[in-house]
């Protein structure tokens, strides 16, 4: 056969796809559902960034209109009298009740949540685990009102007790020294948010914990590592971006709690160093006990705390988010 009448039938090369086709073939973008997929998914992440830029430019715009007007500090004045003239306020005094009341839950929450999700994942039989971890997927569907309805009939009548023995025992320390008094305190704030925000970290974590590799855990057996050995080498190291995600997700929800609050504490506008003495109260717990009896301008003044409050909750998100990113080497995201 002539070679050229053989190069004549050879069907031509494929054309090589283009630098744009290749893109949208790596993003899974080639067929007409893909492409609408993405498209609706890019546009909710658009919306939502539009809408969080436009919380922030309201509360922003009437925080400006409140604080042009205070005749005291905003940062660090002791007072909220938006009812006078010249009107003075400030959120010192909120600032503090809210990081306290959190990092008081937060300090208990967070050991015992971890603790519950590992005993869930590595020591209840299954029998038990499942009833155990329904009752807490109930406990995180409990409306707020509800927690504080209980906290203020139930827990604070009983705090007696734990406030005389640690007025006893640590009262010397400043932190735990009481005066007789109701406990409505920045302690019993913390110990019902802790009791919130529990069913949320303990979900969250006992997932993660759920997701560790079995090869990772069977080699540390095999070498004869003891169940802690197991857990302490292989399933915290793993798990542990996934307990600060879920943390953050429990502060959030301390730093933003309102009603259950505003239930349980007797504000007294004052910073205390007692953690059973009366506190000054929390952002949402003021906004919401001042909100409905608020000139405009006082209004006003309450929103220009909520973007206070918002700004602190963008910097504990954000310092997650680099806490996670610094960590992602334990998460086996890059496995």
């Amino acid at each position: 056969m002539d070679i050229t009448t053989k190069n004549a039938d050879t069907p031509p090369p494929a054309p090589q796809p283009t630098q744009v086709e290749q893109k949208r073939a790596a993003r899974g973008a080639t067929r007409p559902g893909d492409r609408i997929f993405l498209g609706l998914s890019r546009g909710s992440g658009i919306l939502l960034l539009a809408i969080m830029a436009a919380i922030a430019i309201f509360l922003t715009y009437r925080a400006t209109l409140a604080i042009s007007k205070d005749d005291g500090n905003f940062l660090t004045t002791f007072e909220w009298n938006t009812n006078v003239t010249p009107p003075k306020f400030g959120i010192a005094v909120l600032a503090f009740g809210t990081i306290v009341s959190s990092i008081v839950a937060m300090v208990i929450a967070v050991p015992v949540a971890v603790a519950i999700a590992l005993f869930l994942t590595h020591y209840a039989p299954r029998k038990l685990s499942g009833p155990i971890a329904y009752v807490i997927d109930l406990l995180a569907a409990v409306p707020s009102i509800v927690y504080g309805l209980w906290g203020a009939l139930i827990l604070v009548p009983n705090m007696n007790g734990l406030f005389g023995w640690l007025n006893d025992y640590l009262g010397w320390t400043g932190v735990f020294s009481w005066e007789e008094g109701a406990p409505r305190s920045m302690l019993t704030v913390g110990i019902l948010l802790a009791i919130m925000i529990l069913p949320v970290i303990t979900n969250v974590s006992r997932e993660v914990f759920r997701q560790t590799p079995r090869m990772n855990e069977e080699a540390a057996l095999a070498l004869g590592a003891t169940r802690w050995e197991v857990i302490r080498m292989s399933v915290l190291p793993f798990g542990r971006s996934g307990v600060i995600s879920a943390s953050m997700l429990g502060l959030g929800r301390a730093l933003g709690e309102t009603m259950a609050v505003a239930t349980v504490l007797s504000p007294s506008f004052l910073i205390e160093t007692s953690l059973l003495d009366p506190g000054g109260g929390t952002f949402a717990q003021n906004i919401a006990a001042k909100f409905g009896e608020a000139n405009e301008f006082g209004r006003d003044a309450l929103i220009a705390s909520g973007l206070v409050l918002f700004v602190i909750t963008l910097v504990v998100n954000g310092a997650a988010r680099a806490i996670i990113a610094r960590r992602a080497e334990y998460s086996g995201a890059n496995a």
